[in-house]
């Protein structure tokens, strides 16, 4: 049997009692061992039974309101408040659509799509007041970032530890070549990234050591709310490092261009995930509330 992904988008569910009453939309499914899940917005509704949904406008409830201890400390020392922290991957890049390796390299730039898809983040934002937003200096993040962030009072701030990882004589190159011409490194990268060998380096722990470092970085600075900009590579990082998950758990979560992760962190600097690869915006008019 073929490989399943079911894509569960919260922001369009309906309540289970909702769908019951109408037998027609209750599907059984089989699924194979190498299905995945992937979910995407995290809105919940208060509809009854009888009253299908009017909009995707739901209202949020049921929010965990104590999550000590739930991680372990980014900062390992008290930071100045709670946090909020929106992470965004840049929009589709020439590289991403051409399948090519792109890595640390500053070759790729965004597509026309990349820039519309930036301009829809920008849209699905604007009701959301950020302090600080923090970006890969890296061109197809960077150009991501500007769009978004036209129009806002601060500047952005490019920090260095965002940037991609680095996969030196890969990057540039098609997935389909990279897989012909170096079978082993290729097949370590897709199968055991943490154990992934290049000129000497692990790409992917020393991933998790800039994911770290970058999460300290941020969480002591000034500021409750933080927009983040970057790619994807990074974007395991810093989700795992958050929960606690270690290199090994690389290819464990996945994040679409333009899609959205959102993380609570207390004073103590332990992280809860609140949203993840939230992508409503980029199919709809949706705006996240403010």
């Amino acid at each position: 049997m073929s490989s399943w992904e079911i894509v569960l988008s919260t922001t369009h569910l309906w309540p289970p009692s909702y769908c019951i009453s109408f037998p027609q939309l209750q599907l059984q499914l089989q699924l194979p061992t190498s299905s995945r899940i992937r979910c995407s917005a995290s809105s919940t509704s208060e509809l009854t039974p009888d009253k299908p949904p009017a909009s995707i406008a739901f209202s949020v409830t049921g929010g965990a309101y104590d999550f000590s201890k739930a991680t372990t400390s980014l900062t390992n020392q008290l930071i100045s408040s709670p946090k909020k922290v929106t992470l965004l991957r840049h929009g589709l890049s020439t590289w991403n659509s051409e399948s090519r390796i792109q890595g640390s390299s500053d070759l790729s730039v965004l597509t026309e799509v990349g820039e519309e898809q930036a301009e829809r983040c920008k849209k699905a934002l604007e009701n959301i007041y950020f302090d600080q937003c923090f970006a890969s200096p890296i061109s197809r993040a960077k150009q991501t970032a500007e769009i978004i962030w036209q129009g806002r009072e601060k500047p952005l701030v490019y920090i260095d530890s965002l940037k991609e990882i680095s996969l030196y004589h890969l990057e540039g190159m098609r997935n389909v070549d990279a897989k012909i011409i170096y079978p082993k490194e290729y097949t370590i990268w897709r199968e055991d990234p943490a154990n992934f060998l290049m000129n000497g380096r692990y790409p992917v722990r020393d991933l998790w050591k800039a994911a770290r470092d970058c999460w300290r970085e941020m969480l002591l600075s000034p500021g409750e709310s933080f927009l983040v900009v970057t790619h994807k590579s990074i974007l395991r990082a810093l989700t795992c490092t958050a929960l606690g998950l270690g290199p090994e758990r690389f290819r464990c979560i996945d994040i679409n261009n333009g899609g959205i992760c959102v993380f609570n962190f207390n004073v103590r600097g332990e992280a809860m995930l609140e949203a993840l690869n939230m992508t409503a915006h980029m199919y709809s008019d949706h705006v996240y509330p403010g």
